[in-house]
């Protein structure tokens, strides 16, 4: 029991520290006077950490060892993080917070002029994307971790594309759906599938599209595999994603990286690990860019949402995780400036082969 108590201490302090680590600042005065702010901006800020504490303490007591909320070991004893049953159990708890924080689209925005809106830079990256990988009317195109749904719908709209999203949450489904039906009528449907375990037809789609998805996978070598074969000659595959740099040594990686995979539950590769994948099922990368320096804005907003009440509904809901999750927030900044995270764009090409060409998996 002391044990217990003594662990419980240590991870409300360990919040505590990363909310000032975080930037967490008070709500400025004026907006304690404000009706819609509510009680929490009207606190002091010492008030506001107690608060977020105590809805820590109750959760945080309740768990005598948090080493495996956090990663699973492989079969080869490496540390992962992106457990599948965990990133399920993890989106089925956030997405409403994430819809009411973030907006429709739950991926990054795109800067061209630098004052646009938060929605605007996010729109912004689906139509670079779209461009980067000649979305054409009609097209039918697979959203793998479609997340809400905001993609899928707006290109449904946009470019006339007929859209499949999947993802591996069900309350995510559901708002995906929600979301078809409130800007219907468009052709946008949504299925509860693991990317990793994709049972559609070989050559059903046009466009393969994936906007921060597969670092949450452990299988990428099987996911390649399968997406290829469903690709329909001359078809397209266009990702977006995380990547660590080139040649990052160790200890880079532990500095910048662990915290980034730990709390957003991914595991990092290169883009050349990405475009070797790609080739090896007979897909020729055509494009690659990296966007670090249009996307980074990103993460200042991030840090901004931590001062909002909303924000601090998900301590109670997530526990000890919640730590983890502010680490990387802090993380995810440090490593765009630092050039060793690296945020980019690959379009690839099916070449040659018939119909479902994918290679066989080994």
């Amino acid at each position: 029991v002391a044990a217990s108590f003594r662990r419980s201490v240590h991870l409300r302090h360990c919040v505590l520290m990363e909310v000032v680590a975080a930037g967490f600042k008070p709500a400025p005065i004026e907006a304690a006077a404000s009706p819609r702010a509510g009680p929490f901006a009207a606190l002091r800020v010492t008030d506001q950490r107690r608060y977020c504490l105590g809805r820590l303490r109750g959760v945080f007591s309740q768990h005598v060892s948090t080493k495996s909320l956090f990663r699973t070991r492989s079969s080869g004893g490496k540390t992962r993080y992106n457990d599948s049953a965990k990133i399920r159990r993890h989106y089925d708890t956030v997405s409403p917070y994430y819809r009411t924080l973030w907006g429709e689209h739950l991926h990054h925005g795109y800067w061209i002029r630098g004052d646009e809106t938060k929605e605007e830079a996010q729109i912004q990256l689906v139509e670079h994307m779209a461009r980067a990988a000649g979305i054409q009317r009609g097209a039918r195109l697979l959203d793998v971790g479609c997340g809400f749904g905001g993609s899928s719908v707006y290109l449904a709209q946009k470019y006339g594309v007929e859209a499949t999203g999947i993802t591996i949450s069900p309350v995510q489904v559901e708002m995906a759906v929600a979301a078809a039906a409130a800007n219907g009528p468009v052709r946008a449907k949504f299925v509860l599938m693991d990317a990793q375990e994709m049972t559609f037809r070989p050559s059903s789609f046009d466009v393969v599209w994936s906007l921060e998805s597969i670092s949450h996978y452990q299988r990428k070598k099987e996911f390649f595999a399968s997406a290829a074969r469903l690709l329909r000659p001359q078809g397209t595959f266009a990702i977006i994603d995380w990547f660590k740099k080139e040649n990052l040594d160790r200890r880079g990686y532990k500095k910048f990286l662990r915290p980034i995979e730990k709390g957003m539950m991914v595991s990092l590769d290169t883009m050349d690990d990405y475009a070797a994948l790609l080739e090896a099922n007979r897909l020729k990368v055509v494009h690659r860019e990296i966007l670090n320096e249009h996307c980074a804005k990103t993460w200042d907003l991030c840090l901004d949402i931590i001062r909002k009440k909303e924000f601090w509904k998900l301590a109670a809901d997530l526990g000890p995780e919640f730590i983890h999750f502010l680490r990387a927030f802090r993380a995810m900044k440090t490593g765009f400036a630092s050039g060793n995270l690296v945020y980019a764009l690959l379009v690839a090409k099916r070449v040659g082969g018939k119909r479902g060409g994918g290679v066989a998996l080994a």
